[in-house]
């Protein structure tokens, strides 16, 4: 199956780089980047032979596909993660030309059930949208959260749980327990995610009722922010729960160790989140992902992939077409 990477990745902003650093000389060994052990105790593979997971087609899936997509034999998927962004997707520890993590095991499980080819791309987070948008791809796969403004523009079918995790140094002294935990703390986070909105309306609220505010920072990647965070400039990292998970497995032991001290869900305090693969709206071919998940969901290779990524917590019981999803006017 054909991958594309359109963002070069020698300058190694990958999210492993920052937890691989041995002594001050900053350089890495076999030991410390093969592979992590991760929150559940199991050995998480970082090299580029990765024994993929890849369903057989199942003719109802591939029978819901526009005849155009069944006629090119591809299914053309979009990954929102700029230079690697772990355990989405991001370059393998001995081949930086080869990506991996969960959010590409899912596209071959969707692939592979709808009987296509996978045509993998790497982009930005405002490049993958555009892509979605002008039909340059197919498919998002890329730890997209359903809200209900996204559902305006585009169609999604849930694969996973949304969670956000509070991370913070080892040994911080920080707890969280709500919006309060903020209250006069500097805390990364994405920019332009739904992350970023939740933490502007905690502000908001902290605000209003007269409290020291939150200040907001964010850094291009993750490399700038677990340096940020390493150093002392911020007090916390409120982003993915996955991204927290494995940046915890990968410093633990080290100067760098982190932990997490709460999650909240993605979608808000009255809603489970949830992460959808994510097409242009009416684009005609949802229900055939959706079927695709919902096969390997049965078959049990759902089960696997997210397992040996440590995400066993995150599992949906069945796929959904377009759920509640982050509200407009949410808290």
């Amino acid at each position: 199956m054909k991958t594309r990477h359109r963002i070069p990745t020698f300058a190694l902003a990958l999210v492993l780089a920052s937890a691989a650093l041995v002594g001050c000389g900053g350089q890495t060994t076999e030991s410390t980047t093969a592979s992590v052990t991760g929150t559940a105790g199991q050995q998480l593979n970082l090299t580029s032979k990765q024994d993929r997971i890849v369903p057989k087609r199942n003719e109802a899936a591939a029978a819901l596909l526009p005849q155009a997509i069944r006629d090119r034999g591809t299914l053309r998927v979009g990954h929102g993660s700029g230079a690697g962004n772990a355990p989405f997707y991001f370059p393998a520890t001995d081949d930086e030309r080869v990506f991996i993590g969960d959010e590409s095991d899912i596209a071959y499980l969707i692939a592979g059930s709808l009987g296509l080819r996978l045509e993998e791309s790497n982009t930005s987070w405002e490049g993958l949208f555009l892509g979605i948008d002008s039909g340059q791809f197919d498919l998002g796969v890329s730890n997209i959260t359903v809200t209900e403004a996204r559902k305006e523009k585009y169609d999604f079918a849930t694969y996973r749980k949304d969670d956000l995790a509070v991370e913070v140094q080892a040994d911080s002294p920080l707890t969280f327990t709500g919006p309060d935990s903020f209250s006069g703390k500097t805390v990364a986070v994405g920019s332009g995610t739904n992350q970023e909105r939740i933490l502007q309306r905690y502000d908001a609220d902290l605000r209003a009722a007269g409290k020291p505010a939150i200040v907001i920072k964010n850094y291009q990647d993750n490399t700038g922010t677990y340096a940020a965070l390493a150093s002392g400039q911020i007090d916390a990292y409120f982003g993915p729960n996955p991204i927290a998970a494995f940046h915890v497995a990968q410093t633990k032991g080290t100067p760098q160790a982190t932990k997490i001290v709460g999650t909240v869900s993605g979608a808000g305090a009255s809603l489970q989140g949830l992460i959808g693969a994510t097409t242009k709206k009416d684009s005609g071919i949802i229900r055939a992902v959706q079927a695709a998940i919902e096969s390997t969901i049965r078959s049990g290779d759902y089960g696997k992939v997210l397992h040996r990524w440590g995400l066993d917590a995150e599992a949906v019981a069945t796929s959904e077409i377009n759920p509640p999803g982050l509200p407009k006017n949410d808290k």
